[in-house]
């Protein structure tokens, strides 16, 4: 019988979904995979109605439909001061998983190799794999989960990397770059000729003091980095799938070939209806970060009262939680426990690290603030057991 590809052995299915199969199996409250429990703005709402009755369920352009893409470009200036072409910019994709591809794909030739700091979002380490790319890691250190600058240095003279993947803030460890460590990036990166690929689905999701920096609008920038972003969580709509791909003109050329060839286009119904978030007014969007604030301090509340540790998050909506007091034997048993005797879902650390790390789970808050009290009341169980040796 014929033999799959070899390098499909390299990473298993994704584990954050796993965990949320599982959370269903046993009725478990998913704090796993990180979507909301409430609705998107009301606006998004009205305008979807309205688009399934427009002329939009069609092919859209497939860069992009033209609407969207002037939309997004406005939107972008308005938040990084950069004058966006909508039709040399940008390329609109299905989600951010889908520009994230796109973008190592145009950035990579089989063989090169793309530094990723550890602990990652799980799709990098695949993307680079699947574009034929080898990942070079660089550990992010608890408990503020910054980088050594003098081991990145180190990578990039040792590797000779083609890219390097920043997302900024980070999923799993909610860090929030600072401009200096992202200009000592781009330095490193022109030093090196590499590529900065930026990922940016939480920009807006960023807790005072810290701010979000765009590296693709700092000094110098503009003709190396590639961001990509995505709808998702800044307007409650994962599985709307709209993310997007910006870069100088060069590149976005290319990506667009790549894109073509992937997907085609994304949902040209959802891209209309999309145009009513991206035109929503600057005080949304503070209006986001106090929600989150807000359900950030209801989750974390619970878990201080459960004596386990875990790095405060600086943005995004996700906090490692330290298990090791509770004496599993790896974080996978742990979580499958939190699962079926807590009733609360996380994803154990070890699959965003490439390091052999097994003391942390993952949790999310982007959930209705009822759901947070519910999972806290869970969570505080746990207590119980903190210093015996689990099974």
């Amino acid at each position: 019988m014929p033999v799959t590809a070899t390098r499909l052995a390299a990473f298993t299915e994704s584990v954050i979904r796993g965990m949320s199969r599982l959370a269903a199996k046993h009725g478990a409250i998913n704090l796993a995979q990180g979507f909301p429990d409430f609705e998107p703005p009301e606006e998004l709402l009205v305008a979807l109605e309205r688009a399934t009755r427009g002329p939009n369920h069609q092919y859209a352009v497939t860069w992009g439909a033209p609407r969207f893409r002037q939309a997004l470009a406005r939107k972008i200036h308005a938040c990084t001061g950069l004058a966006i072409d909508p039709d040399q910019h940008l390329v609109v994709t299905c989600g951010s998983t889908e520009a994230m591809m796109v973008a190592m794909m145009t950035a990579c030739n089989p063989g090169d190799r793309v530094i990723v700091f550890s602990p990652f979002y799980e799709n990098y380490a695949a993307d680079a794999i699947l574009s034929g790319a080898e990942p070079v890691y660089v550990p992010l250190r608890a408990p503020e989960f910054n980088y050594d600058r003098t081991e990145l240095e180190q990578a990039f003279a040792r590797s000779k990397p083609k890219a390097i993947i920043v997302c900024n803030p980070s999923n799993p460890t909610g860090k929030v770059f600072t401009r200096e460590e992202l200009l000592h990036i781009l330095q490193l990166a022109e030093q090196h000729d590499a590529f900065v690929i930026m990922d940016e689905p939480y920009e807006h999701i960023v807790y005072p003091p810290h701010q979000h920096v765009y590296a693709s609008a700092l000094p110098g920038a503009w003709e190396r980095v590639i961001t990509c972003n995505s709808l998702s969580k800044t307007y409650s709509i994962t599985g709307w799938r709209l993310g997007y791909v910006m870069a100088a003109p060069r590149i976005i050329a290319e990506a667009r070939k790549v894109h073509d060839f992937l997907t085609v286009g994304a949902a040209a119904p959802l891209q209309e209806a999309a145009v009513a978030g991206l035109e929503l007014p600057a005080s949304y969007y503070q209006g986001l970060i106090n929600l989150y604030a807000k359900k950030k301090e209801v989750f974390l509340g619970y878990l201080r009262q459960t004596g386990l540790p875990f790095s405060e998050p600086q943005g995004a909506y996700y906090v490692l939680v330290d298990i090791s007091s509770l004496g599993f034997a790896t974080d996978t048993a742990a979580a499958e426990w939190f699962v079926k005797e807590i009733g609360v879902a996380g994803v154990p650390g070890s699959s965003f690290f490439r390091e052999p790390e097994h003391r942390f789970i993952r949790f999310h808050f982007a959930k209705k603030e009822e759901t947070l009290h519910a999972a806290g009341q869970k969570l505080l169980a746990v207590k119980k057991f903190a210093g015996k040796k689990m099974v």
